[in-house]
């Protein structure tokens, strides 16, 4: 299954660079641009819709796949075809059939297909919604309705919840303001060329190496389905960026984290919850520093009497850029800042102390002490 799983972020990839690569040539002819603005650092206009690449590379192999399952019978083997495929895959041809791996977990892909689907429809709607304000600038507390609206629906009717031992309701808040948190704390990201998608690969990659440990497939498999897209958009958007995501691919990547998150356990089979409940802080960890970034601007702006909502250049990436660093140090300053803070949570699910989980928690802290420090720093005076 880790071979099957690792292969859909191939399958993703391609599907990424493909779309990355249309969209490059579309957008400048539908006038599909971002152009230079009084908060924006680049100087030229550049094409939009690299969205549309990562978010369509995630949700086609599910809706085919989905379909597959759902239209055909349950294989009781794999077609010699089918076994000499998986075969030139793994480096260990075949003959004959053989058991199909994806049988034991046919039925449970048809049990986990209503979920699916409405979280791909969420995906969609909130991709819609980013490519009109794309397009047309929406307000931003049009956006944050709508944002609560369909993070909602997904959990209404995935059944999605966080902390259920505080009751039904405070449940669903927290859920909802979690997702929500998280599709905005990428959007805020996304103010730099590759930081938003790099940032999304570093967490998505700690969050798949922890579901595939705990052997959560169907999580572990949404997971390499985003990373693939995200590598193949990064080929294009790292700095400096041939074409931009826009609101219609940082809000959903978050989205995505957010959902995918409250669907994993983070505890192994074997663990007891009351010795190992810490391991449910290990999507927090991961994704500290886009947090901190996300809670940092916001007071920012609420001291200057401003919207939380509204962009402006207060983002720890361009603080970094104003005190000498140039934006690709910046950006891969954040990366290993991200992936510093992930792989201490990819192992706390293996932590058996209190202790332990205790020194990763702070070593987390640290972290964001060295970013609060260079933040700090002061700004050069102008030549």
């Amino acid at each position: 299954m880790t071979v099957v799983i690792f292969s859909l972020v191939g399958v993703s990839f391609l599907i990424s660079v493909f779309l990355t690569t249309a969209m490059k040539r579309l957008a400048p002819k539908i006038g599909f641009v971002d152009k230079p603005g009084h908060r924006k650092i680049h100087t030229n206009p550049k094409p939009l819709g690299g969205g549309v690449a990562i978010v369509w590379a995630f949700v086609l192999p599910i809706a085919i796949g989905l379909v597959w399952v759902n239209f055909h019978s349950e294989p009781d083997m794999l077609t010699e075809t089918g076994v000499l495929a998986f075969g030139v895959l793994t480096g260990h041809p075949h003959e004959g059939p053989r058991p199909s791996i994806i049988q034991p977990y046919w039925s449970g892909i048809r049990q986990q297909t209503p979920l699916a689907v409405a979280f791909i429809a969420c995906c969609l709607a909130l991709h819609a919604m980013g490519l009109w304000d794309d397009k047309r600038a929406l307000g931003p507390y049009i956006k944050l309705v709508f944002q609560l609206v369909i993070t909602l629906a997904v959990v209404l009717l995935g059944g999605l919840r966080i902390l259920t031992a505080l009751g039904n309701v405070p449940s669903i808040i927290l859920t909802v303001l979690w997702i929500t948190a998280i599709t905005n704390a990428f959007n805020f990201l996304d103010n730099m060329d590759g930081l938003s998608a790099g940032i999304a690969a570093v967490a998505t990659t700690a969050f798949l190496i922890t579901a595939i440990s705990i052997q959560q497939w169907f999580v572990a498999a949404s997971l390499s389905l985003l990373l693939g897209s995200l590598i193949g958009f990064l080929c294009f958007n790292f700095p400096p960026a041939s074409i931009f995501m826009g609101d219609s691919g940082s809000t959903v990547i978050g989205f995505i984290l957010g959902v995918l998150t409250v669907r994993t356990t983070f505890l192994p089979r074997d663990a007891d919850f009351q010795t190992g409940w810490y391991a449910t802080l290990a999507p927090v960890i991961v994704l500290a520093v886009p947090l901190y970034d996300l809670i940092v601007v916001s007071l920012i702006r609420i001291s200057r009497g401003k919207s939380p909502f509204v962009g402006d250049t207060n983002h720890f990436s361009h603080r970094l850029v104003a005190r000498g660093m140039s934006k690709k140090t910046a950006v891969l300053c954040l990366w290993l800042l991200t992936a510093a803070t992930a792989i201490a949570a990819v192992i706390l699910p293996q932590i058996r102390s209190g202790f332990g989980a205790f020194l990763i928690g702070v070593q987390t802290l640290l972290v964001l002490g060295v970013v609060a420090l260079l933040e700090q720093h002061p700004i050069p005076p102008a030549k």
